[in-house]
C-alpha cells in the first residue's frame, strides 16, 4: 500500500509538472536529426495477432521515417498505467502511450497527457483528425481539448451460433433485435440443445464496464451526472433486473465472468454480447466447427441502443519539442488509412476511417470477405462514450459499481438494494 501511494503521489507531482511545461513547449516544425521515442503499448504484450500487426506498423513507420526510432514498451492492458506511473516516478518520461478510455480524466488531469490542439497547433491538429469519425474523436476530449486520439476501437456486438439457432428451431437469418427476443431465443436454446443460451461480457475485469454501460444507457440510464453517481437510478435498476430475471429463468448462463468466451468459442453458448475485437479469433475458432454470425446489440423495446466504446486512445506525454514532433508523426501514421487497414484486417478493431471500408486500395477486398463487420459499422452512428470516472479514486469507484452489478445479476440479493448500497459507498470516493 505504501509503495502504491508513493508511486501515485510521485506520478501526480510529475504530471502536474508536465502539464505546466506543456503550456511552454511548442512542437518542432520538422525532424532534422535522429530521435528516439518510447511507445508504451498493450497490444505488444499479447500473444495474439495484435502484437504482430503492431510490430508490422511500427516497422513500416520507421521505414518511412528513417530519422525516428520507436522504442516499444509492451505492457498488459491491466498493468500499463501502473507501469507508466512507476516510470514517471523513476524519472523516465514516456513519449506516446496506448491507454484505455476509462483513464482519460486521470491522464489529462494528473499524468500530464498533452492536449493535442496545443501540442500540434491548429493546422497540425486538423491534419491529425481529418477523416476520422467525429464521434470517435470526441471520445478523447475533455472541456473541448483532445487528450486521447481514438486508436484501437470496438463496440458491443451480439455474436450468435447459427447452428444452435437451427437446432432450437430458430431462424438464424432473423436474430434477436430486442432483449425480450434474446430471452426467448436463449430459453429455446436451453430447452432444445445441450448448450447454454446467452451471456454478456459485462462482468469481467478485462474491459472495465463498457458492455454494462451500453446496456444501462440503452435503457435511458446514466452512470453518473457530473460527480454524482446515478447507476442505481430507476432506469439502471430496471436494466440490471432484466438480466437477473434472465438468470432466474435459465436464459442467462452462469459462467465464469472472467472468461465466458471459451464456452462460446467451443460452441457451447448460443449468444454472446461482447467486444467486436473478438471477431477475428472467434471466426478462427468456429471455422469448420459451427457457423458464427453477428447482429447489433439488443434494444429495450423500441428505444435506440447506445453502443459504448471499448479499446484505446493514443496519448502524447513528450516534453521535448523534437520528440513531440516524432510522437505526433507516429500517432498520425497509426491512425492513417494504412494504419486502420492493418488494425481492422489483422487485429479486428473497427476502422475509424469509414471511407476506406470499401476502398480497393485499403479494406475493400478484406471487407468483401468479412461481411460480419458491417453490423458493427452501422452501430457507429449511435456511438455513446464509455463514461470515465473523475478523481484519484476513479478505478476503485468503478470497480465497486461493477462488482455490485455482478452480484445483482449472478447473486441472490435484492437487485435494487445491492445497486443502491454500492452507489452510496462509491459516491464517498468521488471528488
Amino acid at each position: 500500500m505504501q509503495k502504491r501511494t508513493f508511486l501515485k503521489l510521485a506520478a501526480l507531482a510529475l504530471g502536474a509538472t508536465a502539464m505546466t511545461g506543456a503550456a511552454r513547449a511548442e512542437m518542432a516544425a520538422e525532424i532534422t536529426e535522429p530521435v528516439t521515442i518510447s511507445f508504451y503499448n498493450y497490444n505488444l504484450a499479447t500473444a495474439s495477432a495484435g502484437a504482430d500487426a503492431t510490430r508490422e506498423m511500427i516497422a513500416k513507420f520507421e521505414e518511412e521515417n528513417p530519422l525516428i526510432k520507436v522504442e516499444t514498451v509492451g505492457v498488459p492492458s491491466n498493468e500499463i498505467i501502473t507501469r507508466i506511473q512507476a516510470d514517471m516516478a523513476a524519472g523516465i518520461q514516456p513519449d506516446v502511450a496506448q491507454l484505455v478510455f476509462r483513464d482519460l480524466i486521470y491522464l489529462a488531469s494528473d499524468l500530464g497527457a498533452q492536449p493535442l490542439e496545443d501540442m500540434a497547433g491548429a493546422q497540425g491538429y486538423a491534419e491529425l483528425v481529418d477523416g476520422l469519425i467525429p464521434r470517435g474523436v470526441d471520445l478523447g476530449k475533455i472541456d473541448g481539448k483532445t487528450y486521447g486520439l481514438a486508436y484501437t476501437f470496438s463496440t458491443p456486438i451480439l455474436y450468435y451460433n447459427a447452428d444452435l439457432f437451427r437446432q432450437a428451431g430458430l431462424d438464424p437469418d432473423n436474430p434477436p433485435k430486442t432483449w425480450a427476443e434474446v430471452n426467448a431465443a436463449a430459453e429455446a436454446i436451453v430447452e432444445k440443445t445441450d448448450a447454454d443460451g446467452f451471456f454478456p461480457g459485462a462482468y469481467g475485469p478485462a474491459d472495465g464496464t463498457f458492455v454494462y454501460q451500453a446496456i444501462l444507457m440503452s435503457n435511458g440510464g446514466k452512470v453518473r451526472d457530473g460527480n454524482t453517481l446515478t447507476f442505481a437510478d430507476p432506469a439502471g435498476i430496471e436494466a440490471v433486473q432484466m438480466l437477473r430475471d434472465m438468470v432466474d429463468s435459465g436464459a442467462h448462463a452462469r459462467l465464469d465472468p472472467s472468461n465466458p468466451q471459451e464456452a462460446f468459442a467451443a460452441g457451447q453458448l448460443g449468444m454472446y454480447l461482447y467486444t467486436s475485437a473478438l471477431q477475428s479469433s472467434l471466426s478462427k475458432a468456429s471455422e469448420g466447427n459451427w457457423e458464427l454470425r453477428v447482429a447489433a446489440m439488443p434494444a429495450f423495446g423500441d428505444k435506440p441502443t447506445a453502443p459504448t466504446n471499448s479499446g484505446s486512445a493514443l496519448y502524447a506525454f513528450s516534453q521535448d519539442p523534437i520528440k513531440q514532433r516524432a510522437a505526433y508523426e507516429l500517432m498520425k501514421f497509426l491512425t492513417s488509412d494504412y494504419g486502420y487497414t492493418i488494425i481492422t484486417s489483422k487485429i479486428g478493431y473497427l476502422p475509424l476511417r469509414l471511407d476506406i471500408v470499401d476502398d480497393p486500395k485499403f479494406l475493400g477486398p478484406w471487407t468483401a470477405e468479412h461481411p460480419l463487420i458491417r453490423p458493427n459499422l452501422e452501430q457507429l452512428s449511435r456511438l455513446t462514450p464509455n463514461v470515465a470516472f473523475p478523481g484519484p479514486n476513479y478505478r476503485q469507484a468503478e470497480s465497486m459499481m461493477k462488482e455490485a452489478v455482478t452480484e445483482a445479476v449472478l447473486g441472490t440479493n435484492d437487485v435494487a438494494q445491492t445497486l443502491t448500497d454500492a452507489q452510496a459507498n462509491a459516491q464517498a470516493l468521488m471528488p
